[in-house]
């Protein structure tokens, strides 16, 4: 094996050191309730549970499909001997693992004087460090590193994004037209808009703007215009290919827009970081966070060729679009900020040259920082192992009170989904809201196919129900967060379904 292959794939080896590190810390803290339990991060898991039990699927879908995440979810259940918090911890280390390699495809190809590797580690590094600050259990903090772990918050569209800057930036490096990496460009943002639109405003929005103001000067001009009509061109088919999959569309998304309130959403934001600057882990994610930013706008201005001035403007430029953005469309959700934490560690591998060093001082520094993630890679496996097999001694009770009654029940969304999610069969629970009508929302809409309950699961997320009939519980189930209301032999009927 080369040299050069042997860096890279020692490269892979302490990048997944750097992931299992990363996602072993964010699993150990209260960000965990995000990972395992969280009603909004279980749409994944369950999407696959029911491709891989053959029932019918009639899903309600966000204005997000998840097609690549479910895809990689499937085939991790399948592969890994892993029960289902297993799984959605191996898939926190892959999410990760993918970014690095997104990460490596943006360095750029390996040539004398350069480190690609190396600088790929380091901003891994930087975003794993980042997610490391973030101990908030809300998914509204603004914590947005962390999100990368999760299967729901749009994993697959931030490597995707950081998957096309590296595809533009490789086919400029090249003298020559590159057709493989012209069709994987297309394919990505066709892919990515077709499950998610947002790629639109993460994406082709700052990498167009970033490309149209090179093409100014740049004598690459014609094709740099071409990669910009190649982006728009396939996410327009992106969003063309959504159109038979309507049915599975619950919400367009467009009522998200309101820009009227740009005032609120601006305060919202404001508030959001005030209250990241107050805590000592928060302060130091958004020093890094700054850095990396001021680091971004010093390449653009120094690089010395296109696709470094490229890399280094998307690093700064795709945060500040994004954030006006969202303000300006009155957007009131953390999530939609990811670019803030994942755009800026592009500035690290925009120009990836070797440190003016001696060459025996780069070696020593370079094992024994191997030497320290290997060592701490292999310790964030038995932590991350023990927050994905802690006992839920509540979840279990509910649980196993559900199969061993053999009946069917309801309960509300932010209640119902992780019982639902853990149980063999996941539709004995049917979702609905506190009129006991269906609620189709990321989730089977076939579910309420059963038309009628017999018991209620509660939490301390329900709200008060209003149910269609008087009827009183035979038997009240305890089970410490949650409660099951038992109606014995009475049932109550599901009403029509709304998302």
């Amino acid at each position: 094996m080369t040299r050069v292959w042997m860096r890279e794939l020692w490269g892979w080896i302490l990048a997944a050191a750097i992931s299992l590190i990363s996602v072993g810390a964010v699993a150990a803290s209260p960000r965990a309730e995000l990972l395992f339990r969280d009603g909004d991060s279980l749409v994944v898991a369950m999407l696959a549970r029911s491709v891989l039990s053959g029932q019918p699927l009639d899903w309600a879908m966000s204005s997000v499909l998840f097609v690549p995440e479910s895809a990689a979810f499937t085939a991790l259940d399948i592969v890994l001997p892993l029960g289902t918090n297993g799984v959605l911890a191996a898939s926190a280390v892959v999410n990760l693992l993918a970014l690095y390699g997104a990460i490596r495809l943006v360095a750029g190809r390996s040539r004398p004087w350069h480190a690609p590797v190396a600088w790929s580690l380091l901003a891994l590094g930087a975003f794993g460090a980042s997610a490391i600050t973030e101990v908030s259990s809300s998914r509204e903090a603004l914590e947005l590193a962390s999100l990368q772990a999760t299967t729901t918050y749009y994993s697959a569209t931030v490597v995707a994004v950081v998957l096309a800057v590296g595809l533009v930036r490789r086919i400029l490096d090249r003298e020559s037209r590159s057709p493989a990496m012209v069709v994987a460009l297309a394919a990505v943002a066709l892919v990515s808009t077709f499950s998610n639109p947002l790629f639109l405003a993460w994406g082709v929005a700052p990498l167009v703007l970033v490309l149209v103001v090179l093409a100014v000067r740049a004598p690459q001009r014609t094709r740099i215009l071409m990669l910009s009509a190649l982006l728009l061109g396939a996410a327009a088919a992106g969003m063309l290919a959504r159109i038979p999959f309507a049915a599975w569309i619950a919400n367009t998304g467009a009522g998200y827009a309101q820009p009227s309130h740009w005032r609120d959403s601006a305060e919202y934001y404001l508030g959001l970081l005030g209250d990241r600057i107050v805590s000592p882990f928060g302060l130091v994610g958004l020093l890094i966070t700054v850095a990396l930013l001021a680091l971004a706008v010093v390449r653009t201005t120094r690089s010395p060729d296109v696709g470094a001035r490229l890399i280094a403007a998307v690093a700064w430029t795709t945060p500040l679009v994004v954030v006006v953005g969202a303000v300006v469309l009155g957007t009131h959700a953390s999530r939609y900020l990811q670019p803030l934490a994942f755009a800026p560690v592009l500035a690290l591998v925009a120009w990836p040259t070797t440190l003016r060093v001696s060459a025996d001082l780069r070696r020593r520094t370079a094992a024994v920082a191997g030497v320290l993630l290997l060592v701490g890679g292999g310790l964030s496996v038995p932590r991350l192992t023990a927050a994905a097999s802690a006992p839920d001694a509540d979840l279990a009770c509910v649980t196993d009170w559900v199969e061993a009654s053999g009946r069917t029940g309801a309960g509300q969304f932010w209640t119902v989904r992780l019982p639902k999610l853990h149980l063999d069969d996941p539709s004995q629970l049917v979702q609905v809201d506190h009129r006991l009508d269906a609620y189709a929302w990321l989730v089977n809409r076939h579910d309420a196919d059963v038309g009628e309950v017999s018991f209620l699961v509660e939490d301390s997320q329900t709200v008060p129900w209003e149910l269609p009939q008087a009827v009183v519980p035979t038997d009240i189930i305890d089970c410490g967060r949650y409660m099951i209301r038992d109606f014995g032999t009475s049932t109550l009927p599901i009403g029509p379904a709304h998302s």
